[in-house]
């Protein structure tokens, strides 16, 4: 006979399936990310975080990213990097993801009290999967974004209660929520048409609930927030409605795996506005036929919806279009929180549930392939980071202190908030991120070539010429590289310093590469004929691994160490 709680632990299981199933898909849906972000490690905005807040002070926690707030992302960054080091970014790919499963549980308590288990589940696991918002999904930094949305969530069940413990819970979530991003505002807009709503019902004592987030917002706004740079202006305020309109739309279709890019281009799928018009107009047929009564938690998520979507429209500029991969999370919440509310009560046939279980396994099967593109894409960012910081490391002896990973030489234009002297120094505290030099031979192609092309520029790699300088006859430790071969010839260099020796002719182009194979891509100023240029390579932390200098000539020349 089985245990009694065993028993027990099965009977709970068979009244519960949904709850059963739901707990399995978070289970999934951490692995499946995790087993995405194995091989990544810190990303864009990130490295602010890391290494331009790494002592922390109030400033360095109040100061704005973007003109978001992120004193709880980079108390959270600091709190990993003390723990756990620089050398691996697991810890904050596990937050992240424990955070969205977490955000997922709270999404179907909120919506399984107004349409049930099934629909709840539904919605819960289309969010868990919504590849279209990869962004979400698969980078920590974003733990802003997500961290805002599962306190607001909590906020709101906690004003479900409609209780004075329910309404302190809420004043503490929705406090928490906007630590972690200005994304938790709409969730305060929610609470104060609660609190306005029920007024003559348990009257304004509840209003601090509101004051309280808000007053402490207000405050980091007027003390840091109101130096962020600002797009704030009157052609986006009078564009807001379009913007408003494209973002429901485009959040609705892909959340249902409209959209149409294998490649990961922008998620805007033809049938987003078709399919949202649509929708509206089958709402309002049901609430035609139906008359359902809108409730308090219909009007409070659609004060949210309106506070995210045009304060968001207020402030787009490039990059910040409602097809952004950043929105399409929070878009689906809102829909889907609109949803629940609107359906209050409803409890759907067999045959609506098994449609509806239809539509969401489709959606699934479609939004997984952009969780994959979404991993293509940064790990392809993950690889440049690791060889671009490798390539700073090699160079450390004499890499200037104030030396950026700017976009023009980097490869990518996400390490912009990498300088040398910054990222050394927390290196020597908390350990490395980067490949090793021998891990940095078995990098692909693009990323040792972009290492070497930082390496020429952070060593530095030097020439000077002296025009009419060639002489005859050979020299000591000199290579002598034949007419009509030296472009089929390389040389490697020593530390220190080389003279290319180039007999009267044309004009000649020197090359070099390091870590590149098949290509030289740090070219030089090449030289006139009956020349010599003297190419300076100073000693760095890779001493195993020689440049290579290629002469591509059609007169002979000689390259001496």
């Amino acid at each position: 006979m089985a245990p009694i709680h065993s028993r027990t632990a099965m009977t709970w299981a068979r009244r519960n399936p949904a709850t059963v199933l739901l707990g399995a898909a978070m289970a999934a849906s951490v692995f499946i990310l995790l087993w995405l972000t194995r091989d990544l490690t810190f990303l864009q905005d990130t490295w602010d975080l890391l290494i331009n807040r790494r002592d922390p002070s109030v400033d360095s926690l109040l100061i704005p990213h973007n003109e978001h707030i992120v004193l709880i992302p980079a108390a959270i960054e600091q709190l990993i990097l003390r723990v756990f080091g620089m050398s691996d970014a697991t810890p904050e790919y596990v937050l992240q993801s424990l955070m969205l499963a977490a955000a997922a549980a709270l999404l179907f308590v909120y919506v399984r009290r107004r349409v049930g288990d099934w629909l709840a589940l539904f919605a819960a696991v289309l969010v868990l999967f919504l590849g279209p918002a990869w962004e979400v999904l698969l980078w920590p930094f974003e733990i802003g974004f997500s961290g805002s949305v599962l306190f607001g969530l909590a906020a709101l069940l906690a004003l479900d209660r409609d209780d004075r413990r329910g309404d302190l819970a809420a004043c503490v979530f929705l406090s928490i929520g906007l630590g972690f991003s200005s994304v938790g505002i709409p969730f305060v807009a929610a609470a104060a048409v609660d609190v306005l709503w029920k007024r003559r019902e348990r009257g304004w004592r509840r209003v601090y609930m509101v004051i309280v987030p808000t007053a402490l917002f207000v405050v980091w706004y007027l003390g840091w927030g109101s130096d962020a740079e600002s797009h704030f202006s009157l052609r986006n305020v009078l564009a807001s409605p379009r913007w408003v309109f494209d973002s429901a739309a485009l959040a609705l279709a892909n959340m249902l795996g409209f959209g149409e890019s294998p490649n990961l281009g922008p998620v805007d799928p033809p049938w987003a506005r078709p399919l949202f018009v649509a929708s509206l107009l089958l709402v309002g047929v049901y609430a035609y036929l139906r008359r359902p009564r809108l409730s308090i938690g219909f009007w409070a998520i659609a004060a949210a919806a309106a506070a995210n979507w045009f304060l968001t429209a207020f402030n787009a500029f490039p990059g910040r279009a409602p097809v952004s991969s950043r929105y399409q999370y929070m878009g689906a919440i809102l829909i889907l929180l609109l949803l629940a509310n609107l359906f209050a009560g409803a409890r759907p046939s067999r045959r609506v549930l098994a449609v509806a279980a239809a539509v969401t396994a489709l959606a699934i099967s479609v939004n997984v392939v952009y969780l994959k593109d979404g991993r293509d894409s940064l790990r392809v960012q993950s690889e440049y980071t690791k060889g671009d910081l490798a390539a700073i490391e090699i160079a450390e002896r004499t890499i200037e202190p104030d030396f950026q990973l700017g976009a023009e030489i980097a490869g990518t234009p996400t390490l912009v908030n990498v300088f040398a002297d910054e990222y050394l120094t927390a290196v020597d505290e908390y350990g490395s991120p980067a490949y090793t030099p021998a891990e940095l031979t078995g990098a692909p192609d693009y990323v040792r070539k972009q290492a070497d092309i930082i390496l020429s520029q952070a060593l530095p790699l030097s020439t000077f010429t002296m025009l009419g300088a060639y002489r005859a006859g050979g020299g000591e430790n000199c290579v002598s590289l034949p007419a009509g071969e030296s472009e089929q010839r390389e040389v490697p260099l020593s530390p220190g310093r080389t003279r290319i020796e180039l007999a009267p002719g044309p004009r000649a182009e020197f090359s070099l590469r390091r870590f590149a194979t098949g290509e030289h891509p740090v070219p030089t100023e090449g030289a006139p004929g009956g020349s010599v240029t003297e190419v300076r390579v100073p000693r760095d932390d890779a001493p195993v691994f020689s440049w290579y200098l290629q002469v591509d000539a059609s007169q002979p020349a000689r390259v001496c160490r």
